[in-house]
């Protein structure tokens, strides 16, 4: 068995177990270091880092949560010890098929993960590594996206146009990266658009298996270059595709929660009409606001009018103009695209607003 198998084993069938030996050990060596609830997470995370599996954006959305934990807590000059115990609970929990051969391996890798955390907590900044939340909605609106309506313990200190790295029990230790719809309402609550991919498990759990009454977890948000600039007044057009709409409908919401004198067009792209997943919403914002035009694009649907058939990108470019700040959020395929474009129509780079590749 590998190393990734026998993590596997623990982190899926024993992670509480595991945790519990992981802090018994810290404990006795080092009392008072590490806060017994927050052993579950450290110790998942840890391991799931040490044998590695990820993309990158879930490696960066892992050691942003645990660079602050290990930040908040001050865990830094012990790490070696808390190496040692994450060592003892996963070879003991992955009995009989953990040998020498694996201790090796691990301890190889975990020299490397470290040194990742190391880097990590030195740009990490003040605030808990992550906030306890529970899921009190989740629709499916089309068979790959859900729509979940989660509340953490605390008021999320997000902006809108940030990620957040969110972590289900149900595949511990595994953190994605999730940009929320909406700034935080009166009742703390904020939406999460998930859409499940063939190689995302969390996704697909977030998806197809979590419920009301579950507990997620969110870490800290990071701004990937979506934020609205406080110092601009100019009028925006929002481009997004798919679940990247989540950010720019926030984006929405921000504006008519301190409405400013500027126009948003919103162009929402999506294949066929069944596919706009926030009809409903997008329907009651552009109601209540005259400052606002919401534009489909279908890039599949012949009975879409005219001047709504082709892909976002494309679609919006028949509404920009000089006087726009744009911001494009979408799948990769829509983004490799869109500088390019906007340039070659004159649109200022300075005025382009993408996504930030989120790597460690």
């Amino acid at each position: 068995m590998s190393t990734v198998a026998a993590w596997e084993a623990v982190a899926d069938k024993a992670v509480e177990r595991g945790a519990d030996d992981f802090w018994c050990t810290l404990e006795d060596r080092r009392p008072g270091l590490l806060p017994e609830r927050v052993a579950p997470l450290l110790f998942a995370g840890l391991g799931r880092l040490t044998v590695g599996g990820d993309d990158p954006a879930g490696r960066a959305a892992l050691l942003a949560v645990l660079g602050r934990a290990y930040h908040r807590h001050g865990l830094l000059p012990h790490a070696a010890t808390i190496g040692d115990a994450l060592l003892a609970a996963v070879a003991r929990h992955a009995r009989p098929v953990w040998t020498p051969r694996h201790t090796d391996a691990w301890e190889r890798a975990a020299r490397r993960a470290a040194e990742a955390v190391r880097h990590a907590a030195a740009r990490a900044g003040d605030g808990p590594a992550w906030l306890p939340a529970e899921v009190i909605g989740h629709d499916r609106p089309c068979d790959t996206i859900a729509i979940l309506t989660v509340r953490p313990v605390r008021r999320l200190p997000y902006q809108p146009g940030q990620a957040v790295p969110v972590c289900t029990p149900r595949r511990p230790g595994r953190w994605r990266w999730l940009s929320p719809a909406n700034a935080p309402r009166s009742d703390g609550t904020v939406e999460l658009h998930v859409r499940a991919v063939a190689a995302g498990r969390v996704a697909h759990s977030l998806v197809h298996d979590v419920r009301p009454g579950e507990p997620l977890w969110l870490g800290p948000p990071r701004d990937v270059g979506l934020c609205l600039d406080p110092s601009a007044r100019r009028d925006l057009l929002l481009v997004a595709g798919g679940t990247g709409l989540a950010p720019l409908r926030a984006l929405v919401e921000q504006v008519a929660a301190a409405p400013d004198g500027r126009r948003v067009t919103l162009v929402v792209g999506a294949r066929h009409f069944a596919d706009l997943h926030d009809a409903v919403t997008l329907d009651r914002l552009q109601s209540a606001h005259d400052w606002l035009t919401v534009v489909p694009a279908f890039s599949h649907d012949q009975g879409a009018k005219p001047a709504e058939q082709g892909d976002a990108l494309t679609v919006a470019l028949g509404h920009h103009r000089p006087d726009h700040d744009v911001y494009v959020c979408g799948p990769p395929p829509m983004l490799a695209g869109a500088r390019p474009r906007l340039l070659a129509v004159g649109v200022p780079a300075e005025r382009i607003h993408l996504p930030a590749e989120l790597v460690p």
